[in-house]
Formats: C-alpha cells, structure tokens, sequence
C-alpha cells in the first residue's frame, strides 16, 4: 500500500504539495515513484518559471517510462532540489522528504481547494 501522508494536499496526477503560508513544495507521490520503479532523471522547471496549475512543466524519467510532470498550482517556480537532480534515485527512496522537486511561490491561492485531500487520493488509487 503506498504511503500517503495526512495534512498534504494531491493532484489527480500523483503530485504531492505541502502548502507554507503561500509557497508550495511539491513533489511525485509515493504511489507514484513505486508505479515508475526506478526513477533515472528528474528535468524540473527553471527557476523563475511562471506556470499554471495543471500545465505540463517538467519531466521525470524511469527506466520503463517517461512522464509529465504537472503544476499543482499557479505561480512562479522559487528553488529547485538540485539533490534529486544528481541522485535521482533519492525519490524512490524518501519521495515526501529528501525527494522534494521544486517549490512555487503561489500566485492564486484559492486553487489549493481544488487539491484532494490523503482521504481523497487514497479512494483516487485505490481503484486501480
């Protein structure tokens, strides 16, 4: 059963976020690092990037598949995790902590309502 964690907020598309008064660390899911197995690169957006909730910004590479990477919420990227882009395994490791991917300055605050809750992304993966 993957881990999913109280008090974070989720997208459909197996993000995570961890919400600080208006910045946004985000990351893949537990759910989802153990769906991709061995994660072997991490292509996060730019620091200073402007992105929209629900945009494709980036790209996080297995060895059996490559996909998307989706903004959880709208505002400009502020830091990057420059760990996991050397030692990208360090996301099938630890995806909520150590595994972090970038974090965002909140631009509309209000689209953290539209983010599921643990409850909620639990019943999300429990279907498949």
């Amino acid at each position: 059963m993957a881990n999913i964690i109280e008090g974070l907020k989720y997208t459909k598309e197996h993000e995570w976020a961890r919400i600080e008064g208006d910045i946004v660390i985000t990351g893949i899911t537990d759910y989802a690092q153990s769906e991709l197995s061995d994660i072997v690169m991490v292509d996060p957006p730019k620091i200073g990037t402007q992105i929209k909730a629900g945009d494709a910004i980036g790209t996080i590479e297995a060895v059996k598949a490559v996909t998307d990477l989706f903004a959880p919420v709208s505002g400009e990227v502020i830091e990057i995790n420059e760990r996991v882009i050397k030692e990208p395994g360090i996301i099938n490791k630890d995806p909520y902590n150590e595994g972090w991917l970038y974090k965002i300055k909140m631009s509309n605050p209000a689209e953290v309502e539209s983010l599921l809750s643990a409850e909620q992304y639990k019943e999300l993966i429990a279907g498949r």
